[in-house]
C-alpha cells in the first residue's frame, strides 16, 4: 500500500525560471497561435505589421518583403526611421538587442512614438526571433548602417556600425527553426494575397513582393483605399451588384479612426471584413458588431421616416445584411486584442464608435440616393419574404403531423420533437456510438441526431442520382426533406440548422470533408442560406484540482496549461472519439448553444473552394499526389 511519505515532494527546487525567450520556444502556440503553415505565416505578418506601423506613424511609404528562392527565409525592409541603436538608458544594451530579444519591450506602449500600430504588445519581433534559427537586423540611421546577428533569440554578433550609408530603414531578415515548426516552407500564393489585402487598407503605401521562387515581382498600391476592396472582393465571389455607387465613410478624432465602404449584392450570403491597424480580425469584435447594427438602424430609420413598411411582413437584421458586402477599416492608439494572434477587438467603446458613424452616415446616403435605396430596400423585403415562405412551406410540407414524420424518415434517426423548422437543429453524426451519446446529451424538443453508418460515399465527381445509391446520403436527403441537385427545394428544410458533429481527429475531418464536398456540390443553396455548421468537439480533458478544461485542439490545450498556477500538476485525457464522451460531456462542451462553438459553413471564393475539392476529392490523382508529397514532412505518425 502506497503511503503520503512515498509522494515526490514539491519544493522550491522543482520551480522553474525560464530565461531571455526560452519560454516562447517552450510553449510557441501561446504566441503565434500553433507550429503550423499558419503559424510559420504569422512570424511573417508579425514583421511586415512593424514595417506598416512606421507608415501609420507618417515616416515611411515603402515595405518590401522578399520570399528566398528557399521558400525558407524572407527579409522585410521599409523606409522608415529605423530601430533605434544608442544604448538604452536602464539596461544598458543597444535598443535594437533589446526589442528583438526581450518580451514586452517596445516603443508602443505610449502613443509618443506610434499614434496607431498593430504590434502593441510588445513581443511581435522578439518571438519571430525565438523562433528563428537564424536572424539578421539591418538599420540604416543616422548616417550608417548597423548590423546584429542572432540565433534562437540570442545575439551572435554586437550591434555592428558597418559602414557610411544616407538612407534610413529596417531591414529583417530571418529563416524560421526547423525544430519548432513541423516544415519550414512558405506559401508564396498566400503572401501575395495577404499583402494585397492589406495593401487596400494602407492607401498611401506602396508594397513589393519579390518571389524569388517563381522569378515574379509584384507591386501593389491601391489609392482607392477599401472602397477599391468591395468592388475586388464582389468580383472575387462572382456576385452581382445591385446598386453601382458606393456608400464609404470615414471618421477621424485624431485619436481613432474609422472608415468603411459597403455595397448589397444579389447573393445571399453576408461578407464583411473587419480590421485594426491594418491587422484582419478574423473573430471579428466590438467594431464589427457597432458596424452591423448601425447598418441595421439605419436602414430602419431610412423605412420610419419615409414610412416604408411593407404589408405582412417584418424585417429581421439577417434581412437587413443579407448580400452586404462590406469592409470596416479601424485604426485605434491602443486596441485590446483577444491574444497575441489578434483574432477579436475588445475595446467596449469601439461598438459606439463604429455605430456612430455608419447610422447617420448610411441613413444619409440613402437619403441623398433614393433610387438605391430604393432597390436595397426592395431587396430586403425579397428576402424577408423568402424566409417567411421557407418557413411556411417546410412547416406545411414536412411536419403536417408525427405520423407523417414518423412514415417518411430514416429509422434511425433521432428526431427532434418540436413542429417548427426555425427551431430546430440537426446533428450528423458518424456512427450509432456517437450518435447514441449525442441523443442521449440533446435537447429532444429541439435537436435531432442522424448517426450515418458505413463510409460516407465520395460524391465529387458523380451525378446527384449516382450519389442517392449511397445508403447514408439518402438517409442524409431524407432526414433534411429537400431533395437534391436539380430537385433542391430550400423552403422544404425541416431544420434551420444542419451540424456536422464528427470526431476531433484526422478521420473525423476526412469525414467532414466528404460530407463538405457533397453539400458543395448536390445542396449548394443550403451553405448559402447559412444552414450548414460544423461543431467543434474537444479533443483534450484537463483536470486540475477541482477544475476541468476541454481544449479543441494542441494549441489550446498549451495555452490552458499555461494559465494554470505552476504547482498543479494537471491530468490531460485525449478523447479518441465521441463515443468515449459522456452524454453530459457532450452536452456541456458541444450541443448546448450556451456553451459550443460552431462554425457557419461559407463559401467566400467559390472558385477556390472549387479547386480544393477537385484536389482532395477528384479523379485525377496527380494534384493530391503532389499535395500529399509536398506536406509529407509534416506528418509525425500515421494510424493505419
Amino acid at each position: 500500500m502506497a503511503t503520503a511519505t512515498s509522494k515526490s515532494k514539491y519544493t522550491a527546487k522543482n520551480i522553474e525560471v525560464l530565461e531571455g525567450l526560452e519560454a516562447v520556444r517552450r510553449r510557441p502556440s501561446m504566441y503565434i497561435g500553433g507550429v503550423d503553415n499558419r503559424g510559420l505565416h504569422h512570424l511573417l505578418w508579425e514583421i511586415v505589421d512593424n514595417a506598416v506601423d512606421e507608415y501609420l506613424a507618417g515616416e515611411a511609404d515603402r515595405c518590401t518583403v522578399t520570399l528566398h528562392k528557399d521558400g525558407e527565409s524572407l527579409t522585410v525592409q521599409d523606409n522608415g526611421r529605423g530601430i533605434p541603436v544608442d544604448k538604452h538608458p536602464k539596461t544598458k544594451k543597444p535598443a535594437l538587442e533589446l526589442i528583438l530579444t526581450t518580451l514586452h519591450s517596445g516603443g508602443k506602449f505610449s502613443d509618443k512614438n506610434y499614434a496607431r500600430s498593430g504590434g502593441l504588445h510588445g513581443v511581435g519581433s522578439s518571438v519571430v526571433n525565438a523562433l528563428a534559427s537564424e536572424m539578421v537586423a539591418t538599420i540604416h540611421r543616422d548616417g550608417h548602417e548597423w548590423v546584429q546577428r542572432y540565433k534562437r533569440g540570442k545575439p551572435t554578433t554586437p550591434v555592428k556600425k558597418t559602414k557610411r550609408f544616407r538612407g534610413h530603414g529596417t531591414t529583417i531578415y530571418f529563416r524560421p527553426d526547423v525544430e519548432i515548426f513541423k516544415r519550414v516552407h512558405f506559401n508564396s500564393t498566400e503572401i501575395f494575397q495577404h499583402l494585397e489585402d492589406i495593401s487596400y487598407l494602407h492607401a498611401g503605401l506602396k508594397i513589393v513582393f519579390h518571389d524569388e521562387t517563381k522569378g515574379e515581382k509584384h507591386e501593389f498600391s491601391h489609392p482607392d483605399g477599401i472602397g477599391a476592396y468591395v468592388d475586388k472582393l464582389i468580383a472575387d465571389g462572382e456576385k452581382k451588384s445591385i446598386h453601382e455607387a458606393k456608400f464609404q465613410a470615414e471618421k477621424d478624432d485624431k485619436k481613432c479612426r474609422v472608415e468603411v465602404a459597403l455595397k448589397w449584392t444579389q447573393s445571399t450570403d453576408e461578407q464583411i471584413r473587419s480590421y485594426v491597424n491594418g491587422i484582419r480580425t478574423h473573430g471579428g469584435g466590438t467594431h464589427e458588431s457597432g458596424f452591423r447594427s448601425g447598418i441595421v438602424k439605419a436602414v430602419r430609420n431610412y423605412m420610419d421616416v419615409h414610412k416604408i413598411k411593407p404589408k405582412g411582413i417584418s424585417l429581421t437584421a439577417d434581412d437587413i445584411r443579407e448580400g452586404c458586402v462590406g469592409i470596416l477599416s479601424v485604426f485605434h492608439p491602443d486596441p485590446m486584442f483577444q491574444g497575441q494572434t489578434k483574432e477579436r477587438l475588445n475595446n467596449p467603446e469601439m461598438t459606439a464608435q463604429s455605430e456612430g458613424l455608419v447610422r447617420p452616415a448610411l441613413e444619409s446616403w440613402l437619403n441623398s440616393n433614393p433610387t438605391v435605396a430604393e432597390e436595397v430596400v426592395a431587396r430586403m423585403v425579397l428576402s424577408a419574404r423568402a424566409r417567411m415562405a421557407s418557413r411556411d412551406a417546410a412547416s406545411d410540407v414536412r411536419r403536417k403531423s408525427p405520423a407523417n414524420k414518423r412514415a417518411n424518415l430514416p429509422g434511425k434517426l433521432f428526431d427532434c420533437r418540436t413542429n417548427k423548422p426555425s427551431d430546430a437543429e440537426l446533428f450528423i453524426v458518424e456512427g450509432d456510438s456517437a450518435g447514441g451519446s449525442a441523443a442521449m446529451g440533446r435537447n429532444s424538443k429541439t435537436q435531432a441526431v442522424l448517426p450515418l453508418r458505413g463510409k460516407v460515399l465520395n460524391t465529387e465527381s458523380i451525378s446527384s442520382a449516382k450519389a442517392m445509391n449511397s445508403q447514408a446520403i439518402n438517409d442524409l436527403v431524407e432526414t433534411l426533406g429537400t431533395g437534391i441537385g436539380d430537385k433542391f427545394d430550400l423552403h422544404k428544410l425541416r431544420y434551420n440548422r444542419v451540424i456536422l458533429l464528427m470526431d476531433a481527429d484526422s478521420d473525423g475531418h476526412h469525414i467532414s470533408t466528404l460530407l463538405l464536398a457533397f453539400f458543395f456540390r448536390h445542396m449548394r443553396d443550403l451553405i448559402r442560406s447559412e444552414h450548414l455548421f460544423i461543431a467543434q468537439p474537444p479533443l483534450y480533458r484537463i483536470e486540475s484540482g477541482k477544475q476541468t478544461f476541454y481544449a479543441a485542439d494542441d494549441p489550446h490545450k498549451e495555452e490552458i496549461l499555461a494559465s494554470l498556477p505552476e504547482n498543479r500538476n494537471p491530468v490531460i485525457s485525449r478523447f479518441k472519439g465521441l463515443g468515449e464522451m459522456t452524454a453530459k460531456q457532450l452536452q456541456e462542451t458541444t450541443l448546448d448553444p450556451k456553451t459550443r462553438t460552431l462554425l457557419r459553413v461559407d463559401i467566400e471564393a467559390p472558385l477556390d473552394a472549387d479547386k480544393t475539392f477537385q484536389q482532395l476529392l477528384g479523379k485525377d490523382p496527380a494534384p493530391r499526389y503532389e499535395a500529399i508529397m509536398q506536406d509529407a514532412s509534416l506528418v509525425d505518425e500515421l494510424d493505419v
